[in-house]
């Protein structure tokens, strides 16, 4: 709903509409007969309704109103008040009445007609909404976008439409209107259309990149890939400075079989300052598969990840720490997982990567220190438990390694492989305490275990 802003004459004008519609009247005369009896009474009540009101006492304003209604039901902005009221007593069916009244008795006064459009369209009543902003587009052109939005929710999907082509074509294209074309396009099946029209922007605006990649993005969509490569070209023959481009151009290098073309598109992508972390993302992982299977382009993938660090964010170092982690680099991925611990000190499973990567890599004291400190944070996992009780173990701590292992092994639920590795490294410290026995009792239990898994 489009409010036109006037809020100082609105306030101003309700409250002296009264005198506005009875000029003839001199509040300030002492009256000397019932007509100014009348007319003082009016007004006292008037300005009650207006008060109770403002205090959101809408019972007692009505009250009001009916009053000022009772000695004349001529002015309109009663019956508007009146309306606003009810509705917000949740009492529609009056509101509804109300408002009518008010627009029947002043048919051009926008300020009503768009109170009562505002109330069939909290109300869903499509039908009555679109009767009354139907008189509200004389005022504003604006209004047709709300009015295309209602014969999108009422499946006129023509009329809808057709109002967006005329706002187009009179005012330019709009990210909004945009957003409403494509739902009706989804929801007829006009992907013909949807092309037409994308094509017909390329052709009559063909300096402005978003029109190649909305053409692309949809010639894709639709599975007409030669087209869409062909579109590529063209934006990139028009704009050989783009940088959006290449977030198609690469797929389709990679598809023709032109991997050189493809990378420097996707290195165009990772250092771009245009182009969002996600979508980077994306491009890093499909890079990362394509020299899965061309290892020999695994030096441009490094210089690609150079870029990337250089524009990092934290799923891209995630990413990162995830691709040299499958390669078995472990000193290289527990870099870039600790580049996003620094970023985000709570994040669950990378920490839980960080410390197992340096309990794999014999960083014992560090893991001791750092597993402690992920303990006073989440007292009740019993993997931080372990890690830490390995460590102590590693260290030498038999005691320590003891005692945090026989805690943290209560933790544990329906995990029977963690089972075994908590009784395994308990099985261990017994052993180095010389505990035989007790040593024997878990390395049975954990022979149980294993049978039973």
């Amino acid at each position: 709903m489009k409010k036109i802003g006037h809020i100082f004459f609105l306030f101003f004008g309700l409250v002296f509409l009264p005198q506005w519609n009875y000029a003839q009247v001199d509040f300030n005369k002492t009256p000397d007969d019932d007509l100014g009896n009348v007319e003082d009474q009016f007004q006292d009540y008037f300005y009650e309704a207006l008060k109770q009101k403002g205090i959101e006492n809408y019972e007692r304003s009505n009250e009001a109103l009916l009053k000022c209604i009772e000695l004349n039901d001529e002015p309109a902005v009663l019956y508007f008040e009146l309306g606003k009221n009810y509705n917000k007593l949740k009492n529609f069916g009056l509101a509804e009445e109300s408002l009518k009244k008010a627009v029947d008795k002043d048919p051009d006064n926008e300020w009503f007609l768009d109170e009562l459009y505002g109330f069939y369209a909290a109300q869903n009543n499509y039908d009555g909404a679109i009767k009354t902003i139907k008189q509200l587009v004389k005022y504003h052109p604006d209004y047709k976008e709300d009015l295309a939005a209602l014969y999108f929710r009422t499946k006129d999907y023509k009329e809808a439409i057709k109002l967006l082509d005329e706002l187009d074509k009179a005012y330019g294209i709009s990210s909004s209107r945009d957003v409403l074309r494509n739902k009706i396009y989804k929801a007829t099946g006009q992907k013909k259309d949807q092309i037409e029209n994308l094509e017909q922007r390329v052709e009559d605006n063909p300096n402005k990149e978003a029109n190649y990649l909305a053409l692309i993005y949809r010639y894709s969509e639709n599975n007409q890939k030669e087209k869409a490569f062909e579109t590529a070209k063209e934006l990139l023959d028009m704009n050989p400075n783009s940088q959006l481009v290449h977030l198609a151009l690469y797929k389709f290098y990679l598809d023709d079989d032109d991997p050189e073309r493809a990378i420097e598109s996707m290195k165009i992508v990772l250092k771009s300052t245009q182009i969002k972390p996600d979508a980077k993302l994306k491009v890093l992982s499909d890079f990362v598969k394509f020299v899965n299977k061309h290892p020999e382009f695994e030096t441009e993938l490094v210089e690609a990840i150079t870029l990337a660090e250089n524009h990092s964010d934290q799923k891209t170092l995630e990413e990162l720490g995830q691709y040299y982690l499958a390669k078995g680099n472990k000193e290289k991925a527990l870099s870039y997982f600790e580049s996003v611990l620094n970023l985000d000190h709570d994040n669950y499973h990378v920490l839980q990567n960080v410390l197992l990567l340096k309990l794999d890599l014999k960083q014992f004291e560090q893991v001791r220190e750092q597993s402690a400190q992920a303990l006073l944070k989440y007292p009740s996992q019993p993997l931080f438990y372990l890690i830490n009780g390995t460590a102590s173990l590693a260290l030498n701590d038999l005691d320590k390694a003891i005692e945090v292992l026989e805690e943290g092994v209560d933790y544990i639920i329906d995990d029977t492989k963690m089972e075994i590795d908590f009784y395994t490294q308990l099985s261990k410290a017994y052993t180095l305490q010389s505990n035989f026995e007790k040593a024997k009792t878990l390395n049975d239990k954990v022979k149980q275990l294993q049978i039973s898994n």
